[in-house]
């Protein structure tokens, strides 16, 4: 029982006080003057205002409430570590056990570090779980925290009153002391590089016991080795790598594991590095001007990464008109320094309705071939003149042609429309309108009709003839566009069409644009998510095969999820490179941040905990060779929270109210009496 004294005035203060200075200093005045019945009117009077302050007696019923205790435990991936998590389980158990014992104490309990997301997941961070374990605790209630962990945490405030932390911090260390590990790291490592260009980059290798061993670095780029370095532990040392291709490429730095290390997830680094491509240099020929020409002009000087060289042939050898050859304002086709001096310097040549008029020597397309055959990129832009007897198909060209026309041109009004293997295939695959019958394109009216197709015909006209035909001819590529019909799409008429779409997709598949590649196995990391998507002409992709960073087989189903795509994901706990395969390909990829904060560290330690530890009066030790956990005793608040072999938890003075008993004293006939015995004997002795 809890007794207190309550005041319930009848009347407000302020009026009571008006009512109390004029009485007291009446009384003060009586008892100076000596008067008669001057103590009996001055109890009088004290009697009248003990009813007008109506005092109360309380009588409490409260219940203890229970202090808080929070225990987060480390659950980061540098916690796999040997027995680090094994270690974090027994301690919890053994501490959940220990404070059942103590009915003072509320036990609340988080994980941290292993969130869905790579942001939760690239540093340890503990006090973040402690403070929404705490946050709607008042600060006398919290009995103290307990951290279970490695030592190694990235979110420790500069100082308690920082980090809002008011009670004892005690942490129990897992690991082992003296632990050594080694690890690598990029310094310098450029986002971006020019596609089949140099790039300089730095890379450190150090060791925790401060050695200037050597150790051999194994340099891989998009898994392929590419040298092997020596590297003193300690130095930062050169490293220049060629980036292979335009898109995603990935560095990866490898030392081997050193006897005793105890981990070897941080001997390895990763980079990711941008490829960009130098402006492509594409000629463009055209045989006359015509509605189509400035089409494909347009498109290619529309793109920041093309160098475009376009001649038109106005004024061909037969074309004699008498006019003088210095009077003539034409640039001379350079032929001999186009298709022979620098015909490889081109990364793709377009015959845009060209026609075989001896402008080229007919040994030239022999070289063109032998440019296709090599690795070179054309494309013919076909129209009226292909079917005709000056048609380049008449001439040493024909090796690198997809087919051969037959003479025949079809007049006739129909809508491009895509094959089944233009379905699937990436160049024709999902362009705009496609996928209703009749296309949501406008149509074209003339169509070049041939014969001996070997490519692969993505798109077709009139009747079942080709209209879109792609090839492989040697290392190179060729594509046939067996229609100059493309510009009314351009010109909008009945609703266009997809021009620039298609041809941009021709341009780049015949250039080889890693998007557009026919068969393509890509991988790529979105938070802790893997995603992998092939690309395939095949009916079925199969699963593919994935090698954790901790040499896990993993296998992931791959669903259709357009034609010719096929996708899968993965979702995983490990921050790594993964390998990934799927039939004759194979890629890597990387999943969460690269070369994350938590393997930068991951030797145990105990002294970044200490000085946070030491300001809050609680204590930071292992959990190994320390003879078990520490015991728990119950403090007061700002009693001494450790010694050699206990860890103090602060309780609370905090109750709850449960009930109240009132009891006046100056209610009722209690009341009453005591005034008018107050108020009588000071009429009686004044009386007299």
């Amino acid at each position: 029982m809890n007794w207190s004294l309550s005041f319930e005035p009848l009347l407000s203060w302020p009026l009571t006080a008006a009512i109390a200075l004029p009485l007291a200093a009446l009384a003060v005045a009586g008892i100076a003057l000596r008067r008669r019945a001057a103590w009996i009117r001055a109890a009088a009077f004290a009697a009248l205002m003990a009813a007008l302050v109506n005092p109360v007696m309380l009588d409490e019923e409260r219940d203890p409430v229970k202090s808080v205790v929070a225990v987060v435990v480390d659950r980061s991936q540098s916690q796999d570590i040997g027995e680090r998590s094994a270690q974090s389980d027994a301690a919890l158990e053994e501490l959940r056990a220990r404070l059942a014992r103590f009915p003072q104490f509320e036990l609340r309990v988080a994980e941290a570090g292993r969130g869905d997301s790579a942001d939760e997941r690239v540093e340890t961070r503990l006090f973040g779980a402690l403070q929404g374990l705490l946050a709607d605790v008042p600060p006398t209630r919290v009995a103290g925290s307990i951290l279970i962990t490695d030592g190694q945490v990235h979110d420790i405030p500069d100082s308690a009153a920082k980090g809002g932390v008011s009670a004892p911090v005690h942490a129990l260390i897992t690991g082992a002391a003296g632990e050594t590990d080694r690890r690598i790291r990029f310094e310098q490592a450029p986002r971006f590089g020019i596609a089949g260009k140099p790039l300089a980059m730095t890379y450190r290798v150090t060791a925790t016991d401060d050695t200037r061993e050597t150790a051999e670095v194994t340099v891989r780029v998009n898994g392929e080795l590419v040298s092997v370095e020596r590297a003193p532990a300690g130095s930062e040392m050169p490293l220049d790598i060629v980036v292979p291709h335009a898109g995603r490429n990935i560095v990866e730095l490898e030392i081997k594991p050193a006897e005793g290390e105890i981990t070897a997830i941080n001997n390895r680094a990763i980079a990711l590095v941008d490829g960009i491509r130098e402006n492509l240099r594409v000629l463009l020929v055209s045989g006359e001007p015509h509605a189509g020409e400035r089409t494909w002009r347009n498109l290619l000087k529309s793109d920041a990464s093309v160098d475009l060289v376009h001649f038109t042939i106005l004024r061909p050898p037969e074309k004699q008109d008498g006019t003088p050859i210095n009077e003539l304002s034409l640039i001379a086709f350079p032929t001999r320094e186009l298709f022979v001096e620098k015909i490889d310097d081109f990364d793709l040549i377009i015959f845009d309705r060209y026609q075989h008029r001896d402008v080229l020597p007919v040994l030239y397309y022999d070289y063109i071939a032998q440019y296709v055959e090599n690795g070179g990129a054309l494309l013919v832009a076909a129209g009226p003149e292909y079917a005709g007897e000056q048609s380049i198909a008449n001439t040493p060209l024909i090796p690198a042609l997809p087919a051969l026309p037959t003479g025949q041109v079809l007049d006739t009004a129909f809508y491009p429309r895509l094959t089944e293997i233009g379905q699937r295939h990436p160049v024709t695959r999902g362009l705009d309108g496609a996928e209703t019958n009749p296309p949501q394109w406008s149509r074209w009216f003339r169509q070049i009709a041939v014969r001996d197709a070997t490519g692969e015909a993505v798109m077709k006209g009139t009747g079942e003839n080709p209209l879109l035909l792609l090839k492989r001819v040697g290392e190179g590529r060729v594509a046939m566009l067996l229609s100059d019909q493309g510009w009314l799409w351009a010109r909008g008429f009945e609703g266009g069409g997809p021009h620039v779409q298609l041809y941009r997709h021709i341009a780049h598949w015949l250039m080889r644009e890693p998007e557009l590649e026919e068969e393509r196995l890509t991988a790529s990391g979105r938070g802790m998510m893997l995603e992998v998507t092939r690309q395939t002409m095949a009916d079925e992709a199969g699963s593919a095969t994935v090698i954790t960073p901790s040499g896990e087989t993993r296998q992931i189903a791959l669903a259709q999820s357009a034609p010719g795509r096929f996708t899968g994901a993965l979702e995983t706990d490990e921050i790594g490179l993964y390998q990934v395969a799927n039939g004759d390909l194979a890629t890597l990829a990387h999943v969460g941040p690269v070369n994350a904060p938590e393997f930068a560290e991951t030797v145990s330690t105990t002294a970044l905990l200490e000085p946070l530890a030491k300001e809050t009066g609680g204590s930071v030790r292992r959990i190994e060779g320390s003879g078990g956990l520490p015991g728990i005793v119950p403090v007061r608040a700002g009693a001494p929270a450790s010694a050699r072999d206990w860890i103090g938890l602060r309780t609370t003075s905090e109750s709850i109210l449960k009930s109240v008993d009132r009891i006046p004293l100056f209610a009722g006939f209690l009341g009453l009496g005591a005034l008018l015995l107050a108020l009588g004997a000071m009429w009686y002795r004044e009386g007299r």
